[in-house]
């Protein structure tokens, strides 16, 4: 382009802008609509990097809970295909942290979900327990200082039991999972998230009830509480007998083979006749099973 060319162009730029803009910075409206442009765009790319970033934490909870499996699949080869029957000489439901100490204390950040990164809570008879996004506080042995946080808890109906008992506090030992070579494996779960180190639902009555809001604790014994979290957005994700690991939605929880003659239609179920409106509040837009 000779000269005359580029001169020509020059005056329409000038023409178009009313200025020659080789000769200005931006004006303050100017600058003022490129950050409300820059804003705007923000407010609309947060929300997904937000999801994307829990969709992402909640894809290396299933990791860690896939490492669990392997854990209890490894226990249970060296242990004649049982689960553990004892905790530190005690029948004591739920303390799987003791005998399968050796396989995760050199990595005890599997202990953790990563979207479980709030200190424990308290109440006044003592329990240091969890929530939706806390971990919860639990002795390991030796001195009592000693402890560990964890979000994850295992099913208390995994447990083998002594010979001749028939009962461990106070709950049928002919309920309990013995061993994980069971038929229909896939629907029994063994480990998964959770506000505490474990819970044993029944179908109905102890333990059975849903929560009248996201993390209610009302103690140890109100076992399907301690599952029913919203940690991944409806959703918590569990690791089951046959080793596999997936997202449960948390109306679902009640349509597990929790132990052996656990009712899987039961009362809070579609098939047990729940209707939408009979769950709380805030699990009322969670999809029914």
């Amino acid at each position: 382009m000779n000269c005359r060319g580029i001169n020509k162009l020059r005056r329409g730029f000038t023409s178009l802008f009313g200025r020659d803009h080789r000769l200005s910075g931006f004006t303050l409206i100017e600058l003022l609509v490129v950050i409300a442009i820059i804003a705007l765009l923000m407010a609309i790319l947060m929300p997904a990097l937000n999801r994307t970033k829990k969709q992402a934490k909640m894809v290396v909870c299933q990791a860690q809970l896939k490492s669990w499996g392997q854990i209890w699949a490894i226990y249970c080869d060296d242990n004649n295909g049982y689960f553990p029957f004892h905790t530190l000489g005690q029948n004591i439901r739920g303390s799987w942290i003791y005998p399968l100490r050796s396989h995760w204390e050199t990595r005890s950040d599997i202990l953790r979900c990563p979207m479980a990164t709030k200190p424990p809570l308290s109440d006044r008879g003592g329990n240091v327990f969890g929530g939706p996004f806390n971990t919860y506080q639990m002795a390991i042995g030796g001195p009592e200082s000693l402890q560990e946080e964890c979000s994850y808890g295992s099913n208390n109906w995994t447990f083998n039991s002594r010979p001749g008992l028939t009962e461990i506090q106070g709950r049928p030992t002919k309920w309990n999972w013995n061993t994980p070579n069971v038929k229909g494996g896939n629907k029994a779960p063994i480990f998964s998230d959770s506000m505490w180190k474990g819970g044993g639902p029944y179908d109905s009555g102890i333990g059975g009830e849903p929560p009248q809001f996201d993390g209610q604790w009302l103690g140890i014994n109100y076992e399907m509480l301690h599952f029913c979290i919203n940690r991944h957005d409806g959703f918590i994700n569990v690791t089951f007998l046959d080793w596999t690991v997936r997202r449960i939605g948390l109306k679902e929880l009640w349509t597990l083979r929790w132990h052996r003659n656990y009712d899987t239609n039961g009362p809070w179920t579609k098939a047990g006749g729940v209707a939408p409106e009979d769950w709380p509040d805030w699990m009322r837009r969670f999809k029914d099973y």
